[in-house]
């Protein structure tokens, strides 16, 4: 095993371990917590009522079980999922970003500043060839062009930013196979 390899499994370990300690795992809860889980994945509007319905249960301890996935953690929020068409905002683009320096204080300057850029959908701090990937969803090419020219372009210490444009959305879903 080289010793990167090493290395990633070293911080494998400690990112598992840290977020254990912290925080609740699918060996927390049982097999109805995850089945009101996939319901409120499929349709976050479902009632307790009705989720007691499929579930063959009553209310309360529905209602219960509920407020205690919110408690631990595994229910982050509840929201609407737009059609970016519709909104007007029909190109996707995939950003790799690369930077020049990795100390600390450059990487999270940069999480923080890419936190301000309403652009950007998701920023992922990557392991390999490059450092970021982001989503970013506009509604034309001028648009992303002008984005990138004032706005991530001036974030400091990027080296390379390489796009990718989105043909064709062949699968998008926010729900965890759980």
């Amino acid at each position: 095993m080289s010793i990167n390899s090493k290395k990633i499994l070293l911080i494998a370990s400690i990112l598992f371990y840290k977020r254990r300690k912290n925080c609740a795992i699918m060996e927390d809860i049982d097999k109805i917590d995850t089945k009101i889980l996939r319901i409120l994945q499929k349709d976050a509007k479902k009632t307790t009522k009705e989720i007691a319905n499929i579930l063959n249960l009553t209310i309360s301890p529905i209602y219960e079980r509920i407020r205690r996935l919110e408690n631990l953690g595994f229910i982050k929020q509840y929201v609407a999922i737009l059609d970016k068409k519709l909104i007007n905002r029909p190109i996707t683009t995939i950003c790799q970003v690369s930077m020049r320096y990795h100390n600390e204080a450059f990487i999270e300057k940069f999480e923080q500043e890419i936190q301000n850029l309403d652009e950007v959908q998701e920023c992922y701090h990557m392991a390999g060839q490059v450092d970021f990937l982001l989503k970013i969803n506009v509604r034309s090419l001028d648009e992303y062009h002008d984005f990138v020219k004032y706005k991530l372009s001036k974030i400091d210490n990027i080296g390379v930013l390489n796009s990718t444009f989105v043909l064709k959305e062949i699968k998008h879903t926010s729900e965890f196979y759980i």
